[in-house]
Formats: C-alpha cells, sequence, structure tokens
C-alpha cells in the first residue's frame, strides 16, 4: 500500500469529476466564448462578492497577476516571512512586478495590524521603496496550516485603507480555513481588495485557481494573465472539475481535517518527534528529536511506501487530502506507533 502525504497536490479526479469534465461545454477562452470557464468565473465571484473573477491554470500565477495589479514596479509589499510569494513562487514578485518584499517576522505565518503600521514605509521618504500592497496567506503552508483570526484580518485592513494599500490575499487553502473556522466567503470577500483560491489543492481537481476582485481593479487581469502565458483555450474541461468540486468536495474538508489531528495526536506520543506545530487544517508539520535525522527518517519511511516531505533543519511536513482513505490513515497511524 503506498501512501503520499507530501501534499493535498497529489490527488487525482475522481470518476465523477472526470464525468463532469468530458460533459463540459467549451468554447475558445481567449475569445471568452469558453460556457464552461464562464460559468465557474461567475460562480466564484458571486460567493465572493465580487463583480470579477479570471481562472488561471495556477495559483502562482494568479498570485503574480494580483500583485502586479496593486503594484508599479520599484515597490514594496508587505507579507510575511512564510509567504508563500516570497518563499516558493520562483522570486516571481521582483521578475514579473519589480517589487520587494518586507518581510514581517509574524507567528507561524501570521502577523499583527501594528506590525504592519510599523512596516509601511513612509511615502513622502523617497530613499525607501513605496509601500503599496499587504499581503497574507490563509491557511499558512509553512505555519502548519494555521488559520487566521478573521477580527485581526479586519484590523489590517482598517490599516491598508488608511494608508491606501492593497490587500491581496492568498487562498491556495482558504477553503480549509472556512470550514475549520466556520466562516463565508462573503466576509472574505468584504475584507480584501483581490483572493486567489486554489481548487487543485483541498477540492481535488487536476489544476486551475481563480482570482477574484471589482471591476477597475480587475481590468487588467486578462492582459498580465497573457503576458504570463495563460491564454487559455478550450480550459472548460479543466473548470468543469472547479464546478464540481466547489459542489462536492468542500464539507468533506473536515475529514482530512480530522484525519490530520489525529496524526498529530499520535506523534505527540512518539518517541522520535521533539515538537509537532498546532493542527487546525490537513497539514501536520513536526520536528524530530535526536533519534533520527530527517534524511534518514525519510528513507525509513519510503522503505515502507510513504511519502512525505523534509523542510530542513529536522522538520518534516504530511498532508491529508481525498486520495488519503481510511485504510492508508489506518497504516499511517500503526507505523508511527511502531517506528
Amino acid at each position: 500500500m503506498n501512501i503520499d502525504l507530501r501534499s493535498d497536490t497529489v490527488t487525482k479526479p475522481s470518476p465523477e469529476m472526470l464525468e463532469a469534465m468530458l460533459k463540459a461545454k467549451v468554447g475558445d477562452d481567449v475569445y471568452k466564448e469558453d460556457e464552461t470557464i464562464n460559468a465557474l468565473e461567475q460562480n466564484i465571484a458571486k460567493l465572493f462578492g465580487k463583480s470579477d473573477a479570471l481562472f488561471f491554470p495556477t495559483g502562482t500565477m494568479a498570485n503574480q497577476t494580483a500583485i502586479k495589479l496593486h503594484t508599479n514596479p520599484g515597490d514594496q509589499v508587505i507579507c510575511d516571512k512564510y509567504a508563500h510569494i516570497y518563499n516558493y513562487e520562483g522570486g516571481g514578485a521582483s521578475f514579473n512586478s519589480g517589487v520587494s518584499c518586507k518581510l514581517i517576522d509574524g507567528d507561524r505565518g501570521m502577523f499583527t495590524a501594528q506590525q504592519v503600521i510599523e512596516a509601511i514605509n513612509p511615502p513622502d521618504f523617497y530613499h525607501s521603496p513605496l509601500t503599496t500592497l499587504v499581503e497574507i496567506e490563509n491557511t499558512t503552508n509553512k505555519g502548519g496550516g494555521a488559520c487566521w483570526d478573521f477580527e485581526e484580518i479586519l484590523k489590517i485592513k482598517q490599516v491598508c485603507k488608511d494608508n491606501a494599500l492593497g490587500f491581496h490575499l492568498d487562498g491556495a487553502r482558504l477553503w480549509n480555513a472556512l470550514v475549520a473556522k466556520n466562516e463565508s466567503t462573503k466576509q472574505y470577500g468584504e475584507a480584501f481588495d483581490t483572493i486567489s483560491v486554489c481548487l487543485s489543492k483541498g477540492l481535488g481537481c487536476p489544476i486551475g485557481s481563480v482570482l477574484v476582485g471589482d471591476g477597475e481593479l480587475m481590468k487588467n487581469a486578462m492582459r498580465i494573465r497573457k503576458i504570463l502565458g495563460g491564454g487559455m483555450r478550450q480550459g472548460g474541461f479543466l473548470a468543469a472539475a472547479g464546478l464540481y468540486a466547489l459542489e462536492n468536495n468542500l464539507e468533506r474538508l473536515k475529514k482530512d481535517h480530522k484525519k490530520a489531528k489525529e496524526l498529530a495526536d499520535a506523534l505527540i506520543l512518539s518517541s522520535f518527534v521533539k515538537k509537532v506545530e498546532p493542527v487546525e487544517t490537513n497539514i501536520v508539520i513536526f520536528e524530530l528529536n535526536d533519534k533520527y535525522t530527517e534524511k534518514i527518517f525519510l528513507e525509513l519511511l519510503s522503505d515502507k511506501k510513504i511519502k512525505i516531505i523534509g523542510m530542513g533543519n529536522n522538520k518534516l511536513r504530511l498532508v491529508t487530502h481525498l486520495n488519503y482513505s481510511n485504510n492508508q490513515h489506518d497504516r499511517m497511524l500503526k507505523v508511527i506507533k511502531e517506528l
């Protein structure tokens, strides 16, 4: 039995999702004639209470487009030191938009409104970059799937409003946060200027993310997507997977969260773990003690046909997902107990 807990991106479409994809009505999306992409965009825009949405092949491209919409070359973006846009998007912020990042030393990828205030460069001090955007990530990837306190988000929103700053949410795993905290898409739509949401992680689609925002801000989004190489033709076959997932795979995220918590509880009791980060959603990050090195531990799991990710410094990550079955979960718990 192979078990792959490297990421929730390793999932494959279910037969039902594939059937929905086969039945999709498609056209040429460059001409905005793909019925299924249009339907997905309208659906997600309505969910967040925004006027516009645009389908992207990847979450990175959606985030990079958002940064470009909010900034000019030479500007600065405030984000956490753990932020995906800083750590895992290939330096795209500087390459695509010519901006730098002011990194906040937050807690598990999250920071406070006061920290944002302290990070803003004085707009009349021309020696420093002009701060134009604040970006947050929910849930936080490197923070172990942590969920933001929405009240703090609203405080940061006010800081952005007071200082004429854009506010972007990298919501790659926002669906997990919404389910875990019983929050709504409308709440988030009111708080942020732009939001990117991923369909190919917890929702189990083979590909795709969507960027939402309002008219004036979003008017150049399609042009930027094209510049980044994201012009698509009959992409409705992919968008159909997103429509199916929104209808069928949201509530089941609770199962992934439950399994992640059970894995964390088992790791806490094990003899080889020094620390386990608090678990709120589907990500478990833990640190090994001196019993194993990261390399040896990963090899040990590999021999048992189990894949997880090493994060360096003896930290490891595992992520539960819809293709992680109950039988696999029972075996994983058994392996943790016996190691």
